[in-house]
């Protein structure tokens, strides 16, 4: 059993929306995927899915677009993103979800050794010019879920050999990749690795890096060559 992760899919299937508009690093990106996706994926592997999956306003309106997916191989596990607009309460997510399609909302999942886990996360108040009071409730809210998740991970595991791996839609740390209470609380927890996305074209992350004994991974899809990364766990 592999872990892979792509984030930031953006599909629109009733909701037509190009985004090649964006560059030309989405021309064809679905294609992209999709080629990508099947040459690399069995299926007892693993992808996360880390946000903005779909562009959809309505949850009925988002089916279509895991339906696109629900073909490819894998087991697919899925949390929101901040243009996931379609996703109200979880229990209504997981009613529509295709077989082999998970969402974790504040919980977390075991697969084998592998427990996911993850949360949406929020805009950092390290970015001082953009950070407003109404973004500091909700960032102090998304570290209640954090914890939560994580917390729920903890629990699931049972030995050694079981690995966290957390799953995030916002950024850990600003663009110094600084520590702050965000990779702190990933250290106290033993997280082996976290998936996160959000950003695009215009980031100075590193699109893969080690911390304090955990290995962050940017997985934008246009970031990435609309390729599936491996997670090592």
């Amino acid at each position: 059993m592999r872990v892979f992760a792509i984030s930031d899919l953006h599909l629109s299937v009733n909701n037509p929306k190009p985004m090649d508009i964006f560059g030309p690093a989405w021309e064809n990106y679905v294609d992209k995927i999709f080629a990508d996706w099947k040459s690399k994926v069995g299926e007892e592997d693993i992808v996360l899915l880390a946000g903005d999956f779909s562009w959809a306003m309505k949850l009925e309106d988002s089916v279509a677009d895991f339906e696109m997916l629900s073909n490819l191989p894998g087991k697919k596990v899925i949390i929101r993103g901040n243009h996931d607009y379609w996703w109200k309460s979880i229990s209504a997510v997981r009613k529509i979800l295709p077989p082999n399609f998970y969402a974790i909302q504040n919980d977390a999942i075991k697969f084998g050794n592998v427990i996911i886990c993850g949360t949406r996360l929020w805009n950092l108040p390290d970015d001082k010019k953009k950070f407003t009071e109404e973004d500091d409730k909700i960032y102090k809210r998304e570290l209640i879920r954090l914890r939560m998740t994580l917390e729920n991970a903890k629990a699931l595991q049972t030995g050694e050999g079981d690995k966290i791996v957390c799953m995030l839609h916002y950024p850990p740390y600003t663009n110094k990749e600084e520590d702050n209470e965000i990779t702190a609380m990933m250290e106290e927890f033993g997280v082996t690795a976290v998936v996160y996305g959000h950003i695009h074209a215009y980031t100075k992350q590193n699109l893969l890096l080690e911390k304090n004994g955990v290995t962050y991974y940017l997985t934008s899809c246009d970031l990435v060559g609309n390729k599936l990364i491996s997670i090592d766990v």
